[in-house]
């Protein structure tokens, strides 16, 4: 039984958690839900108490939904998806997951490089240079929120040591859209990133390194990585792109 109207420390409880995690838009309680959105994040956010001291956590973002391998709790309420948490801190440690998840998908770096750059010119090729550098630095903030600001194949989270790699390169997509699409791209340290992007390694659907044979042993013991990277299919779809493209350059004949 959901607590209905909120206690006054449910409320402190429920605002805590929703403003720390970037949804400090209120917009009110509706049958013991307190509802939540963000100016940063896209999608809302409800939360509750029960009468078994459990917190509760409902979302409508879809893309949030598919990637943050929450257990779905099988009950009524607002939104998509509801989930239930048994305590404070667990709710805490899955909420900074959502909220890093809506700050990046499906388009929300999009719509953050759109307004950056709607009023700026685009006649010459400085000016043509800067927007690209706003895409990519917008792309950047996207992937280290979606990566959890680490490389998922070496565990390394010196952000200056950490490079916003795209699978499929700026100059060979063709809108804006798939520029900034976080699932075309890998936050990797510095020497993958160099690897990868010279097509020297790739990674296979299981997300495991593809070596090329045009890299010398010395650099690849030097490319050492922990656990394979944990892809969805659209990382896939563009993986097979980049071993398709760039890693069979490196092939011989």
């Amino acid at each position: 039984m959901i607590e209905t109207p909120q206690s006054f420390v449910t409320r402190q409880e429920c605002d805590k958690v929703a403003f720390q995690n970037g949804f400090r838009r209120l917009h009110g309680e509706v049958d013991g839900w307190r509802h939540y959105g963000s100016t940063t994040a896209q999608g809302s956010v409800w939360l509750a108490h029960d009468a078994s001291d459990r917190w509760l956590l409902a979302i409508d973002h879809g893309g949030v939904i598919e990637e943050s391998d929450l257990p779905d709790a099988a009950i009524d309420g607002p939104g998509l998806a509801r989930y239930i948490f048994s305590t404070l801190g667990q709710l805490y440690a899955s909420m900074q997951r959502v909220y890093q998840l809506a700050v990046s998908l499906p388009d929300a770096p999009l719509a953050q490089f759109l307004g950056k750059v709607k009023d700026l010119p685009t006649t010459t090729e400085a000016e043509r240079l800067v927007i690209q550098r706003i895409g990519q630095n917008v792309f950047r903030s996207g992937l280290i929120d979606y990566w959890q600001g680490r490389c998922p194949l070496t565990g390394i989270a010196d952000t200056p040591l950490l490079r916003a790699s795209h699978i499929v390169p700026w100059k060979d997509c063709t809108t804006d859209a798939e520029r900034l699409d976080v699932h075309n791209g890998l936050l990797l340290s510095a020497l993958w990133d160099a690897a990868f992007d010279r097509g020297l390694v790739s990674f296979d659907d299981l997300g495991q390194p593809l070596f090329s044979p045009a890299l010398g042993e010395t650099a690849r013991d030097e490319l050492r990585w922990q656990q394979p990277i944990n892809l969805t299919d659209q990382h896939r779809e563009r993986l097979a792109w980049h071993r398709n493209t760039l890693l069979k350059k490196t092939l011989p004949p």
